[in-house]
């Protein structure tokens, strides 16, 4: 189909119908011939802004990279591995300059938070509406249940229980266990604290004479107090005057113990429980510490609370 012709409406000089030349496209691809056309000047000047524009974000770019590896470079130089002299030398300067804390203080803050302190009553002999404390001692949290080990003489004998925890909860307790041949009173408390940690039990198979341990509970109702001392012996028997406590199989130490340590633990230096103290020697009746703690080991403490033999 023949397409139909559209002509301008502008009127045209005589005889230029022919010969007139042909005005070229705005959008023509010739590339040697100057702009004519509003259009194509226009055109030109955006390519040419735009090889500028490049030119300007191509060299920044460079200025930038050369920038950074001028910060960054000194970073990122190579240096020479430490050597066991520079360790060495760096530890020996930190020891000179620095208090660390001693090995006994480091076992007691691992324990101390599972040390309570006992108070056992019985009933006023004058007023029997009201009781009277008739004996103190202290007590370790071996269990997260708040299952409290202690000595069977701190417990014996009373009409009601309290224990504090290391934050000051008080609570009443009762007495589920008893092993009194080994002096040993297993404690459940009736409420605890919310972030009660039990203590960690150790062994003391792996004792030796000179080992050092640290002893921490509530002395005459002081406390906690933390002592410290060594291993004096081991596989110690112990009798008390009045007769009426024959022990054997204990550990013998001199971290001081007075009335009060009772039933509190004995520790290594990694905190962990290896005894239970159960005694003083005492020839005298002064009842003080002249030196010489038993513990019950702590292999027969558990037994106490049917922990499994280590």
């Amino acid at each position: 189909m023949k397409r139909e012709a559209v002509f301008s409406k502008s009127p045209r000089p005589a005889g230029s119908d022919k010969h007139a030349p042909t005005e070229p496209s705005p959008f023509s691809s010739q590339t040697n011939s100057k702009p004519s056309t509003p259009i194509q000047r226009r055109l030109s000047k955006i390519k040419s802004g735009w090889r500028w524009d490049f030119l300007a974000v191509f060299l920044m770019g460079i200025v930038c990279s050369l920038l950074a590896v001028g910060v960054f470079s000194p970073a990122l130089q190579w240096r020479p591995a430490l050597t066991q002299k520079d360790i060495d030398a760096a530890v020996l300067h930190t020891l000179q300059t620095k208090d660390l804390p001693s090995a006994s203080s480091k076992a007691a803050a691992s324990i101390q938070g599972a040390v309570v302190h006992v108070q056992a009553y019985v009933a006023d002999p004058k007023n029997k509406d009201s009781d009277i404390e008739s004996g103190v001692g202290t007590g370790v949290v071996i269990k997260d249940d708040g299952t409290i080990l202690t000595n069977f003489h701190v417990v014996s004998g009373a009409k009601k229980l309290r224990v504090t925890f290391f934050d000051g909860t008080e609570s009443d307790a009762t007495v589920i266990g008893v092993q009194a041949d080994k002096d040993l009173a297993v404690l459940k408390p009736q409420k605890i604290p919310d972030d009660l940690e039990p203590a960690i039990l150790g062994s003391s198979q792996q004792l030796a004479p000179g080992d050092g341990v640290v002893a921490v509970g509530f002395p005459f109702g002081i406390g906690p107090s933390v002592s410290s001392g060594v291993v004096s012996g081991l596989n110690r028997q112990f009798k008390s005057q009045d007769g009426k406590q024959n022990l054997s199989g204990l550990i013998q130490f001199d971290a001081a113990a007075n009335p009060g340590n009772s039933g509190g633990p004995l520790i290594n230096m990694s905190g962990e429980v290896v005894g239970i103290v159960t005694a003083i020697l005492n020839p005298t009746s002064a009842r003080t510490f002249i030196g010489i703690g038993f513990a019950t080991t702590i292999e027969s403490a558990g037994s106490a609370v049917g922990l499994p033999p280590f």
